[in-house]
């Protein structure tokens, strides 16, 4: 592996990790399990799934690529530009779960909505956690693009806007008036309301 894939892997490790204590810290916090995929519809195995793929391959695939001999890649694009995307990106995603504090929450079902969170990243997106965890995943195929980096990186993605519509249906439907100002307010992902 060279530099800057050891460097996108560790940051891919640091992140998860701090996801998953974080996670644990805010339940505790709150009280609550923050894991509610399996509370929620069954139109979540889906994403649930796809999350559970991207980042377990993101986690577990480097070191095995590394000891089988690596893997073709689709060509040789700068790591730099993959590099800044992976960092910006988990800052991103860690920066907006700790924001949500006691309103984090993993999936979507009703009535286990936390209060609207719309300050610090979330004035500028409904999902910053999701944005970040898109740029991190896109940054991690550009520093290694292989088919299967395109693979833990494209289930992601699809998690994502699967995952978006089904939270914001839940969201109106527990939260109401609040939650369509909020959304009228604040673009789905970044810019503009949508």
């Amino acid at each position: 592996m060279s530099k800057t894939e050891i460097a996108a892997y560790l940051i891919t490790l640091g992140y998860v990790g701090a996801f998953l204590f974080l996670s644990l810290k805010q339940a505790r916090a709150s009280g609550q399990p923050v894991w509610i995929f399996t509370r929620g519809s069954r139109s979540q195995r889906l994403p649930a799934l796809l999350f559970k793929l991207g980042f377990a391959g993101s986690v577990l695939w480097p070191p095995v690529r590394a000891l089988l001999g690596g893997e073709a890649a689709f060509g040789m694009l700068s790591g730099l530009p993959g590099l800044m995307l992976t960092v910006s990106g988990a800052g991103l995603a860690l920066w907006a779960q700790l924001h949500m504090g006691r309103s984090w929450r993993i999936g979507a079902a009703e009535g286990e909505s936390g209060a609207i969170v719309d300050s610090g990243p979330f004035a500028f997106s409904r999902n910053p956690a999701f944005v970040g965890q898109a740029l991190l995943f896109t940054g991690l195929f550009l520093v290694r693009p292989g088919v299967v980096e395109l693979v833990f990186a494209l289930a992601v993605l699809v998690a994502i806007a699967l995952q978006v519509r089904i939270e914001e249906g839940v969201l109106r439907r527990d939260l109401g008036v609040p939650y369509l100002t909020y959304q009228r307010r604040v673009s789905r992902w970044v810019g503009r309301p949508c």
